[in-house]
């Protein structure tokens, strides 16, 4: 893993930064019902993706994930106003404007959703990195779930078969605490996700989820792992998010208290302290980079603002179509 520097510190800060206040500036138009549909929101969590990010090859490692899925592929190289107009339905998107926000794909920064369907992405991602050991491609795929996808029995089975074939990937379960709004003690008579690994004898553990560089190490050890062909890891990173499941949550489950609670170790915040401390940059400094995300957030709405809705046609060009298809039957 590359050395954690201050140029490192200082990118995370405008990365971190930047995701958070994409978040919010979604969070926003979806207010004003220029993004419709469902919105899983990533604040709070943003330090589980800065320090996978400085732990993978971006040349060659995957990623793949559930429908909290927005900042990921902007991390991984990715053109923001292209996923904010994919948010608003616009032909500029990602996936045309027929994806949407629990789908989010890019192809070709190796960043595979965005899956709606809780736990779907889980064989997925090992099929993925299945495809890269047969194919003899020396990339590792990243696989995340939240805490409630990891009750599902597709998990189970998962596991057994990356462990039996010893598939290059890491399986990450963020732990924010509430599937849904269903704390993890409501959904199993244990607490402590990463112990499933164990069953399947994979080495496994848990890691600080709100901080940037215990992320790192842990992601790049595992990384190491695969890479060398020892296999898969299981790393459950203990996280938060600051806002409900989605737009739609009341959040009853929780207090005020417990969230404030947690923002006092904020993963920017975090950062933020280390730069001042050490002198890396001033508060001036830091105040010409949060005007630069801030410019950099707007140039994506006006992006997705000004874009054109996709045409009908479309609608027909996106579904594959077979003229000698044989099993049609004609009507005599």
């Amino acid at each position: 893993m590359q050395k954690i520097t201050k140029e490192v510190y200082l990118k995370w800060y405008e990365d971190m930064l930047f995701w958070r206040k994409f978040e919010d500036k979604l969070a926003a138009v979806y207010i004003q019902q220029k993004v419709r549909g469902f919105l899983h929101l990533y604040n709070g969590q943003e330090a589980v993706l800065a320090g996978a990010l400085h732990a993978m090859d971006l040349t060659k490692d995957k990623m793949i994930t559930a429908y909290r899925n927005h900042v990921q592929p902007i991390g991984m190289g990715e053109d923001p106003r292209r996923v904010m107009a994919e948010l608003y339905g616009k032909a500029t998107g990602t996936s045309k404007g027929m994806g949407g926000s629990m789908h989010i794909f890019s192809k070709e920064f190796r960043f595979y959703g965005g899956h709606g369907i809780v736990g779907g992405q889980i064989p997925l991602g090992a099929g993925m990195a299945f495809g890269d050991k047969y194919n003899g491609v020396d990339g590792v795929t990243i696989c995340c779930f939240g805490d409630g996808a990891a009750r599902q029995g597709s998990l189970h089975e998962t596991f057994n078969l990356a462990m039996l074939w010893k598939l290059p990937v890491v399986f990450v379960c963020e732990n924010n605490g509430y599937a849904m709004g269903t704390s993890v003690e409501r959904t199993a008579n244990h607490t402590e996700i990463w112990k499933l690994g164990k069953g399947y004898e994979m080495p496994c553990g848990p890691v600080d989820g709100m901080n940037p560089i215990k992320v790192a190490e842990a992601f790049d050890e595992a990384i190491q792992r695969a890479r060398r062909g020892d296999g898969p890891t299981f790393l459950e990173l203990k996280t938060y998010r600051y806002r409900g499941h989605s737009m739609s949550d009341a959040q009853h489950y929780r207090t005020k208290d417990e969230v404030e609670e947690y923002k006092k170790i904020d993963p920017i915040t975090q950062v933020k302290d280390i730069i001042l401390e050490k002198k890396y940059a001033s508060e001036d400094d830091l105040k010409v980079i949060d005007k630069r995300v801030k410019d950099l957030v707007n140039e994506c709405e006006k992006f997705a603002e000004e874009s054109p809705f996709p045409d009908k046609q479309q609608l027909y060009d996106m579904v594959y179509e077979q003229q000698d298809y044989p099993f049609i039957q004609h009507k005599i």
